[in-house]
Parts: C-alpha cells; sequence; structure tokens
C-alpha cells in the first residue's frame, strides 16, 4: 500500500488518540540525527532485497504465543523471510530464530532488538512524538544494520509503509516489498496483557490494528493468512466494516 493511500487513515488515528504532528515531526528530526548515515539511504531497496518476493512471517506479540513453529511449513527452495514486532525478537532469539527485520518503536525488551541486529536482522527504528527518550538511549547501540521510519510521508531517509502498531507495520512492510503471501503468527486483538501500564489504551489501540489489517486484507496485493500455534493457517477475514 502506498503512502498516499494510509495517509487518509493515519490522519483518522491522530483525530482519535489526539497525537500532536509536530512532536510527530520533531521525533522524525531526532531520529534522523541519531542514525548513522548508512542507515538513512536506500531503505526501502535494502529491505527489499532481504525479502526478495519470499512469503513472509510476520511474528507478533500475543500473549503465551511464543516463537512461530517453522518446522510445521512445507519445505520449500526459498523459505520464508521473518518480520517481527519489537519484543516478538525475544521469542523467535530464544527458539534460534533470527529475525531479516525488526520492526520497533523501541517499548518491548529492546536488549534483544540489539542481539538481533548484531546477529544480523535489518532493524527499523519508528519515530513517534512520545519516544524520543527511548531513540536517544537506544538507537546509538544498535550495531548491525538500520533504517527508520515515521508517520509522516517518506522523506529524509525515512519510510512510511503504512501500519499504526509494531504488528501490523510489519505487515504493511511486507506487503509493500511484495510478499506474496503473509502469515500472521502471535497476534491476539481482544486480550491484553496483565502486565500493561495502560491497559485500556492498550485495548484500543489493538482495535485499531485490527481496523487498519483489515484495510490492508482489502486492498492490498498480498494475500494474508492467520497462522495458529497448532500449525493451523486460515485465511484473514476482515471484521471491521471501515
Amino acid at each position: 500500500m502506498r503512502y498516499r493511500h494510509w495517509a487518509p487513515e493515519y490522519e483518522r488515528i491522530q483525530a482519535e488518540f489526539g497525537f500532536p504532528a509536530e512532536k510527530e515531526r520533531l521525533a522524525s528530526e531526532r531520529l534522523i540525527e541519531l542514525l548513522p548515515k548508512p542507515a538513512l539511504e536506500r531503505a526501502e531497496q535494502r529491505i527489499r532485497a532481504r525479502i526478495r518476493g519470499r512469503d513472509v512471517i510476520v511474528v507478533g506479540l500475543a500473549p503465551h504465543s511464543g516463537a512461530p513453529p517453522v518446522w510445521m511449513l512445507p519445505r520449500v527452495a526459498e523459505p520464508p523471510a521473518l518480520v517481527v514486532a519489537d519484543g516478538a525478537a525475544e521469542r523467535c532469539l530464544a527458539e534460534g530464530l533470527v529475525p531479516d527485520v525488526v520492526v520497533t518503536d523501541l517499548d518491548g525488551p529492546i536488549p534483544s532488538e540489539v542481539t538481533a541486529n548484531a546477529r544480523g536482522a535489518l532493524v527499523l527504528i519508528h519515530a513517534h512524538g512520545d519516544n524520543v527518550a527511548s531513540l536517544e538511549r537506544w538507537t546509538p547501540q544498535f550495531p548491525g544494520e538500520l533504517a527508520g521510519s515515521w508517520s509522516g510521508a517518506p522523506e529524509r531517509g525515512l519510510v512510511n509503509f503504512g501500519g499504526f502498531t509494531d504488528g501490523d507495520r510489519a505487515a504493511y512492510l511486507a506487503e509493500y516489498v511484495g510478499a506474496p503471501r503473509i502469515l500472521l503468527y502471535g497476534f491476539d486483538f481482544e486480550h491484553v496483557d496483565r502486565r500493561e501500564v495502560a491497559p485500556e489504551t492498550k485495548r484500543r489501540k489493538l482495535e485499531v490494528a485490527r481496523r487498519v489489517l483489515d484495510l490492508l486484507a482489502r486492498e492490498g496485493r498480498s494475500r494474508i493468512e492467520t497462522w495458529a500455534p497448532d500449525g493451523t493457517v486460515s485465511p484473514y477475514l476482515p471484521q471491521s466494516t471501515q
């Protein structure tokens, strides 16, 4: 999905949550200052090269989901790429799985993301109005390949493939770079981890995440499916009406 198609939906989200556009702009400027120069060059092409038209497993952080059971998938010449949402990197590394790409706004168990980066994962760091302190603390600690994103129009080396939370932004990334099929693993739009500091806000964000994934399923080019821990694969069925 291209930015011009995504932008109206994000404007709606900004209005719903009251996100100040100026704070997001300032965060993006700070991220640009913090990223090494190579991270601001050819980000889209570098991410596309890692996926190379393969199917993509997008790993979310649903409670108790664990790492994807990749051994259950049929053996193919080109195995699926692994694109994970922030803290899901920790679960994958625990099972010996190194992600191809980690999508993060730096609010999860970040040391595992740094480790994944050191082991070869490209980390896409997202700037938004409330994470400047995390950007400043953690961005310089990543030793490997990086890229940056924000909520506005792609510019100054930052990308925006669409999406709202880390999990659905990972799915939008996969669709943007041409994944034929997206397998969503570890996605739960109803249950909030009891350790969440602001559970009601998290619940609202999950509702929006479902809505924007529904939009991607209706209007995107990739076939989107849901992959359960027991190995069951089923079509992703949009539920929201708008």
